[in-house]
C-alpha cells in the first residue's frame, strides 16, 4: 500500500483534470476545431492504435529520441569529467562550448539538415545537441563540489588520480548526474520533435504538424498526450534507475525521514 498510494495522487489530479476539461467543452459548448473533448482524443486514440496509424510514429519518434539522448549524454559525461580535470581543456573548450548553448538550436536545424540530410541522422543530432548541455554543467559541479577534506584523506593514503575519479569523484558527484539526465529527457524530447517539425516522414512532431494542417485537432492531441506519457515514462525511470544506482543517497533521505 506504501507503494501504490503514492500513484494515486497524480491519478486524482489527472481525473479533475481531465473533468474540467470535459465540462468546459460541455458548458461552454466550443466547437471541436478550437478544443476537442477527452472523448473526441481518446477515440483518436483508440482508432489510431486499432488501425495500427500511430505505431509507425512512436517507433520513429522513440527511436531518434532514445539514440540522440544515449549519445548526448555519454558526450556530455566525458567532456564534463574532462573539463572538471583540466583546467587546459577549460580554457580552450568551454567558451566554444558556451556560444554552441547559447546558440537556438533552431537556427542550427537547417544547417544539420543540410549536413546530415533528411533522415533519422539529422533528428539524433539535434536531440544530442538539445540534452547535452544540462548533463554537461551538472556533471562539472557536481565533481567539482567533492568534499575536499575526503579528497585529501584519500591522497594521503596515495590513491591515484584515477582512483579518485572513478571511486570519489564520480559517485559523489551521481546525484547531479542523474538530476541531468532527467532534464535531459524532457529535452530530447523537445529536440525530437523539433526536428520532426523542420522535416520529417514520420514521427509524433511530424503527425501534429501534418494534423495542423488538416485541423484535425483530435489527432494533435493524441500526439501531445502520446509525447507527454513517453516523457513522463523516461522521467520515471531515470529516477528508478538513479535508485538503484545511487543508493546511498537514498538511505541517506530514509535516515532522515
Amino acid at each position: 500500500m506504501r507503494k501504490v498510494i503514492p500513484l494515486l495522487y497524480p491519478l486524482i489530479s489527472l481525473a479533475a483534470l481531465i473533468l474540467i476539461w470535459f465540462l468546459c467543452v460541455r458548458f461552454f459548448a466550443i466547437p471541436d476545431y478550437l478544443l476537442p473533448s477527452p472523448v473526441a482524443v481518446w477515440n483518436a486514440l483508440a482508432q489510431g492504435f486499432s488501425d495500427g496509424s500511430l505505431w509507425p510514429h512512436i517507433a520513429t519518434t522513440l527511436g531518434e529520441t532514445l539514440s540522440g539522448y544515449l549519445i548526448g549524454s555519454l558526450l556530455a559525461v566525458l567532456f564534463g569529467v574532462a573539463l572538471a580535470e583540466s583546467q587546459t581543456f577549460e580554457r580552450f573548450v568551454y567558451p566554444l562550448l558556451i556560444a554552441l548553448q547559447s546558440t537556438p538550436k533552431v537556427a542550427l536545424g537547417p544547417i544539420i539538415l543540410v549536413w546530415f540530410g533528411f533522415g533519422a541522422a539529422s533528428k539524433i543530432v539535434l536531440v544530442a545537441l538539445v540534452c547535452f548541455f544540462p548533463l554537461f554543467v551538472n556533471t562539472v559541479n557536481g565533481i567539482r563540489r567533492t568534499d575536499a577534506e575526503l579528497l585529501d584523506a584519500c591522497r594521503a593514503f596515495s590513491a591515484s588520480r584515477r582512483y579518485l575519479l572513478l571511486h570519489v569523484k564520480l559517485p559523489s558527484a551521481a546525484g547531479e548526474i542523474f538530476a541531468g539526465l532527467q532534464i535531459g529527457v524532457a529535452l530530447a524530447l523537445i529536440g525530437a520533435v523539433v526536428a520532426e517539425f523542420l522535416s520529417a516522414q514520420s514521427g509524433l512532431g511530424y503527425l501534429i504538424a501534418s494534423s495542423s494542417v488538416s485541423m484535425s485537432l483530435s489527432t494533435m492531441f493524441s500526439g501531445v498526450v502520446l509525447l507527454a506519457i513517453i516523457g513522463m515514462t523516461g522521467a520515471q525511470l531515470v529516477r528508478w534507475l538513479q535508485r538503484r544506482v545511487v543508493f546511498w543517497e537514498a538511505n541517506r533521505q530514509g535516515d532522515h525521514k
